[in-house]
């Protein structure tokens, strides 16, 4: 359970003195994922990289990452991770999220969901996406997670010319929210925990009951925003309906099908049905 060198960016806004070291800051960037595992030599555990403009942002399966303005669009490094726990990431960086919101919102406590297996939700709509993606590129040659994080913060979706399809059933802070945090707070906090994470999940011996998804069985589960659900699961060659009965010790998605058969899926879109 969670307990509660600066390299010169492409571009960075005026107030770039005032940032902490850890954070990279671009005007504008096609995908801060991509930017951070192009300069692995270069960044280190716990570097941010953080652009108010996001051009060609990338999703799970290869979808676009829709970033129009007013979505907090980041990643985060993390380094010396095992990467036999690295399937469960994207689930962990999610409680994450969860519990960065609510540290700085309070009024959403208790509101927010996982849709597994990479999306926070509130009330069944979309406020958060993740990317996990694993490289060895950095100095030491250990296994590094870059966690691209895309937050709705202050998104007017209208204004973005976004239909549907695009949108898939989003919601933005600023619209449940009294009060929403600057950019950097929301950035320090998720970064917080994003390190604990990354302490739970990294090569360091340690009790299999505290690695990995280990200790945050409980809570992932109690978040769980599928289970109970009549869902649809998307895969390369086939969909597989059924209803979501939960998440296993290895993160993976079990499915009750008919005939009273259970089916633990790794992968896959899941739409509600």
């Amino acid at each position: 359970m969670f307990e509660k060198s600066l390299i010169a960016p492409e571009s960075t806004d005026s107030t770039s003195e005032k940032l902490p070291e850890w954070l990279h800051t671009l005007d504008t960037c096609a995908s801060t994922n991509t930017w951070a595992i192009a300069r692995a030599a270069n960044l280190h555990h716990g570097d941010v990289i953080f652009t108010k403009q996001q051009t060609s942002g990338r999703g799970q399966h290869d979808r676009t990452w829709h970033s129009p303005t007013g979505v907090l669009t980041a990643s985060f490094v993390l380094d010396n991770l095992n990467p036999h726990l690295l399937p469960g990431l994207s689930l962990a960086a999610g409680l994450a999220v969860i519990y960065a919101i609510e540290d700085l919102v309070p009024e959403c406590r208790d509101m927010l969901r996982l849709k597994w297996p990479n999306d926070v939700w509130i009330h069944r709509h979309k406020l958060a996406g993740i990317l996990c993606e694993a490289t060895s590129g950095n100095v030491s040659g250990k296994t590094r997670a870059v966690v691209g994080i895309g937050l709705n913060r202050c998104v007017d979706f209208a204004a973005a010319g976004l239909d549907e399809r695009d949108l898939g059933n989003a919601v933005s802070l600023h619209s449940i929210a009294t009060t929403v945090p600057d950019e950097l707070c929301l950035l320090d906090r998720l970064r917080h925990y994003l390190l604990e994470l990354a302490d739970m999940f990294s090569t360091t011996d340690k009790p299999a009951q505290k690695s990995g998804l280990a200790p945050l069985l409980p809570e992932l589960r109690r978040r769980d925003g599928l289970i109970g659900c009549n869902v649809a699961i998307e895969l390369s060659s086939e969909t597989i309906c059924g209803e979501a009965a939960g998440i296993d010790g290895s993160g993976r998605l079990l499915v009750c099908l008919a005939g009273d058969r259970t089916q633990a899926f790794t992968s896959g879109r899941v739409r509600l049905i």
